[in-house]
């Protein structure tokens, strides 16, 4: 049997950049790029390395010789392990330079677009406890810590609720308190899992898919409003005393809601949603509008950052009295109805029905006359008789998924030819790649980024393009 070759081991190695998806970058003496999780821009390192490519390195970093002076120390118990604030440990300013920087490579390398002006990036207003929406998981296989593995005790409670450690899908980090969600959130759910102790109620097993309780969402509005939603597997006998338990400690909750779902996987989008208390909603408000938010309902996840985002959109778009606008991939209608004050007419479309039953709702809530939406895939619906019917946009909003939009997307834009494209993108690097399609007829004006997502590596872009005569 042959003997595997020690992993090599490069000391020293100055860290000189951030890379994509939050990884540091640092040179070896061969000259090939090391990419790793653990460093930051500054630090000097030791690297064992893990794979080794053509080009590239993936390392681990064994010991940090020297400290970045952007180095800070990270405020969460559970950092690095939950996976979540990847770059907690850096000042707050750095993270928005790279994050920056990253839009701005990506628009160059991938898209070979350079915008006549790159804006600055937006900061957040808030650097810790901005997310309205936090979801958590149950499990009986804790993820255990190295102080907990050393203690004698740590057999005698197992059951966790958290975050999945990264790449190991079985596995839970048990959340004593999180950064990212203001309270009442830690109070909620270690409440909850307090509890469940007392009840008797079993957490998820991931291995022989059994066990009563599987997930919990909270979501915290702008209006104050509070939704909390509990997964069960197997509805237990003591359901209501435990949902009634919930309420009579936190009775400023607006929204107790559960489903019971025996699926593989436990995403809610094809499950009955039961309103246990209260409504089956909460409100979103921006300015004088208010929006109607259920528990499937995407809606962005920084509620300041969002009024700040749809800011910028309208900025760029500058849409005129006179002017009809297209917003496609509209969701809960947010910035269609954002936008409509300005506009003679406003066409949103959007593949997912209830979010358009949701956004016909918030449309009907704040009055607005001028916005329609439809339901349908988007390269299907815009054809020759949609925009005969409705009109052909002096505008076009989009805002994909992080995939982007299709090509056969793509090509109806550069069909339909409107004056200006407004690209709001959450993944620079597909957007970059679709702009690169649209130069044909189109030239980036503006670019600006907006942090919606302090102490990661992920940002939002916005980019306007403006037809080529």
């Amino acid at each position: 049997m042959r003997n595997k070759k020690p992993l090599k081991i490069f000391s020293e190695i100055k860290v000189i950049d951030a890379g994509a998806k939050g990884k540091s970058v640092g040179k070896a003496p061969d000259g090939r790029i090391i990419f790793m999780k653990e460093a930051i821009p500054g630090d000097v390192v030791d690297v064992q390395v893990k794979k080794r490519r053509k080009s590239y390195y993936e390392g681990k970093v064994i010991s940090i010789i020297k400290e970045s002076d952007f180095r800070i120390d990270p405020k969460c118990s559970h950092f690095q392990i939950c996976g979540g604030c990847s770059w907690q440990n850096m000042e707050y300013v750095k993270q928005l330079d790279y994050k920056q920087k990253e839009v701005q490579n990506n628009l160059h390398r991938i898209g070979s677009i350079k915008p006549n002006k790159i804006l600055p990036i937006k900061k957040s207003k808030k650097e810790f406890f901005y997310r309205n929406k936090l979801e958590f998981s149950f499990s009986n296989s804790k993820w255990l810590t190295t102080k907990e593995i050393q203690s004698k005790d740590i057999y005698s409670d197992k059951d966790a609720l958290g975050f999945h450690v990264p790449g190991m899908w079985n596995k839970v980090v048990d959340i004593d308190k999180c950064w990212l969600q203001k309270n009442p959130s830690n109070r909620i759910r270690n409440f909850i899992k307090e509890s469940t102790k007392t009840l008797g109620l079993s957490f998820f097993d991931y291995k022989t898919t059994s066990g009563n309780l599987r997930s919990m969402m909270i979501r915290t509005s702008s209006t104050g409003e509070i939704m909390v939603l509990i997964q069960f597997y197997n509805k237990p006998k003591l359901m209501e005393e435990f949902l009634n338990s919930i309420l009579n400690e936190f009775p400023n909750i607006s929204s107790l809601l559960y489903v019971v779902n025996k699926k593989a996987n436990d995403t809610l989008y094809d499950q009955k949603v039961v309103c246990y208390y209260g409504n089956d909603h909460i409100y979103e408000k921006i300015d004088n509008l208010k929006f109607k938010i259920n528990a499937k309902s995407f809606y962005q996840t920084n509620s300041d950052q969002t009024k700040e985002l749809y800011k910028i959109v309208k900025k760029f778009a500058d849409v005129k009295s006179n002017e009809i606008v297209y917003d496609l991939y509209s969701g809960i209608g947010t910035i269609s109805i954002f936008i409509s004050e300005h506009a003679k007419k406003v066409i949103g479309i959007e593949c997912v029905n209830d979010a358009v039953k949701a956004a016909e709702e918030n449309k009907k809530l704040n009055s607005i006359k001028n916005v329609t939406f439809f339901c349908g895939e988007i390269r299907k619906v815009l054809n020759n008789d949609f925009l005969e019917e409705n009109g052909t946009p002096d505008t076009i909003i989009v805002d994909p998924p992080r995939s982007g939009m299709h090509k056969k997307v793509v090509d109806k834009l550069l069909a339909i030819c409107p004056k200006k494209i407004v690209y709001v993108s959450c993944n620079s690097a597909t957007q970059a790649r679709d702009l690169e399609l649209l130069s044909k007829s189109y030239k980036a004006i503006y670019s600006q980024a907006i942090d919606m997502f302090p102490q990661t590596y992920h940002v939002e872009n916005v980019v306007l393009l403006e037809k080529i005569n």
